[in-house]
C-alpha cells in the first residue's frame, strides 16, 4: 500500500457562531466546538484512508481562548501519522472577528480514527509520509503518543508494567 502525503488529508470547515450556539456566558458552548472538531478530522481520516472510519478518542484538547457570538469558526484537520489500521488528526481551532479581522488559535486537540472495512472491522489504511520538515515534526510527536496511548491501553488491561 502506497504512502499518503499529509496535504491529501487536508479539511477545513468554517462556521459563524450563533446565538443558539452559546452558554450562559456568552460564550461558544466547548461541545460545539468538539463536535465541529470531530467533523472536520473525520473528514481528514476518510480522505486519507478511503474508508468509514469512526472516532476512537480525543486527546489533548486545549481550550485557549473563549469563542464568542458573531464569530467565524474555521477548523484546520491533516493527519499526522497512521498506524496500521488507526490515525491520528491533527485539529487547529481559529477564530475570526469578522469586523476586525482579528484572528485568535482558540484551541486545538488530537482525534484517533480507525479506519473499516464493508463488514465493520478494522481495516489497514496507508502510511502517512511526511516531507516538510513541520510534517516531519508533527509526524514524530504523533509517533510518541501513539506509543505512550499503547502502553496506557496495556497498563489499563492489566497487561503493564
Amino acid at each position: 500500500m502506497s504512502g499518503r502525503h499529509p496535504s491529501e488529508s487536508e479539511a477545513i470547515l468554517t462556521e459563524l457562531m450563533m446565538p443558539n450556539h452559546a452558554n450562559l456566558l456568552g460564550n461558544v458552548f466547548g461541545g460545539h466546538i468538539l463536535a465541529l472538531v470531530d467533523q472536520v478530522a473525520a473528514v481528514a481520516a476518510h480522505r486519507h484512508s478511503r474508508h468509514r472510519c469512526v472516532t476512537v478518542s480525543m486527546d489533548k484538547v486545549d481550550f485557549k481562548e473563549p469563542i464568542h457570538v458573531g464569530e467565524l469558526v474555521t477548523a484546520y484537520a491533516r493527519v499526522n501519522f497512521a498506524g496500521r489500521t488507526s490515525m491520528e488528526v491533527g485539529v487547529k481551532v481559529v477564530s475570526e472577528n469578522v469586523l476586525t479581522g482579528e484572528r485568535r488559535h482558540t484551541n486545538s486537540c488530537y482525534v484517533t480514527y480507525v479506519a473499516l472495512d464493508d463488514n465493520g472491522q478494522p481495516t489497514p489504511v496507508p502510511p502517512v509520509v511526511p516531507e516538510t520538515p513541520d510534517e516531519k515534526r508533527r509526524y514524530e510527536r504523533a509517533a510518541q503518543r501513539r506509543a505512550s496511548r499503547v502502553m496506557d491501553r496495556r497498563y489499563d488491561q492489566g497487561r503493564g508494567e
